[in-house]
């Protein structure tokens, strides 16, 4: 991969853990910190999650502290245009991880008959500011439903998109331009094949999607497997 004309001006803070494990219990306690601060300083959370196996274990994790459940709003990154009920769907993952945990989610309407219209609703709903959004990384260096060559990459102007077909189904996903809403970016990146993204992402590569993602605060919680 080239290296491209210039570099985002985006500072992480990587921090590393020995497995998948440590990394979901670390990730979870950092998002229970993050959500406790900002009830006690203005009353209230705003978060934004993806999905995946990993973050489905950070969740599971964060369903067993104490967080101030009633004062946080969950929105979706991204979603994929499925059934309700269907496992492909990262609501579905979200809300059994979460079991039992009163959490407030606002889920992505993929389901709706005009979807250029619910995106457009969905982004109207968008709080000014997100705590924390909290991304993942693809081997192919994608985050959120944001992948190379895809229009939405480009789309300066609206906060969330449809996007065309990726691995067999299309998504709604927030833009560039809403993920630079958040305070806080968290990326939580596991496993061997995330290698080379990963070392993209650090160095600003802004060849990949990730690398054009840009954040007030970014921190990389990897596992061993992933910066080796």
């Amino acid at each position: 991969m080239a290296t491209p004309k210039r570099r985002l001006e985006v500072s992480h803070d990587l921090r590393v853990f020995e497995d998948v494990s440590a990394l979901a219990a670390a990730t979870a306690q950092h998002i229970g910190d993050v959500a406790r601060r900002a009830v006690e300083h203005r009353g209230s959370c705003t978060l934004a999650v993806s999905g995946g196996r990993t973050p489905s274990r950070m969740f599971h994790e964060l369903a067993t502290l104490e967080v101030p459940w009633a004062s946080i709003v969950i929105f979706q990154v991204d979603e994929r245009v499925a059934p309700a009920d269907d496992d492909d769907r990262n609501l579905v993952a979200l809300r059994a991880s979460l079991g039992s945990a009163p959490a407030v989610i606002d889920p992505m309407p993929v389901n709706d008959a005009d979807i250029h219209q619910a995106a457009h609703e969905y982004a109207a709903r968008l709080p000014d500011r997100f705590d924390l959004v909290h991304l993942g990384l693809g081997s192919d260096g994608h985050t959120a439903s944001l992948v190379s060559g895809d229009p939405i990459l480009e789309d300066s102007d609206d906060l969330v998109g449809v996007s065309t077909v990726y691995r067999g189904q299309r998504r709604m996903t927030m833009t560039l331009r809403a993920l630079s809403r958040a305070d806080e970016i968290l990326w939580v990146v596991s496993g061997a094949e995330k290698r080379l993204s990963l070392r993209h992402l650090l160095a600003g590569n802004q060849l990949i999607p990730a690398g054009r993602v840009s954040a007030a605060r970014s921190i990389v919680m990897a596992d061993r497997a992933a910066i080796s």
